[in-house]
């Protein structure tokens, strides 16, 4: 098992995460469920994928998460 937290990648995707609800919070209110719910979704997402796929046995699996992210 890989400790995600020491994988550059996630070290970027972890301060894109912040940067970006740093960056919505000034968006308009009517876009909270559209804008910018999809943009927190979407960077969200490439965190948690490559955390998941570090805790997978093979390297195949790994790099499949990664792909993903």
């Amino acid at each position: 098992m890989r400790d995600f937290r020491k994988i550059m990648a996630w070290e970027k995707a972890d301060d894109l995460v912040v940067l970006i609800y740093e960056v919505t919070k000034a968006f308009p209110k009517e876009e909270l469920y559209g804008l910018t719910s999809q943009l927190r979704r979407a960077v969200v997402s490439v965190a948690a994928n490559i955390a998941e796929g570090s805790g997978k046995q093979y390297l195949k699996e790994f790099r499949q998460f990664l792909y993903t992210a």
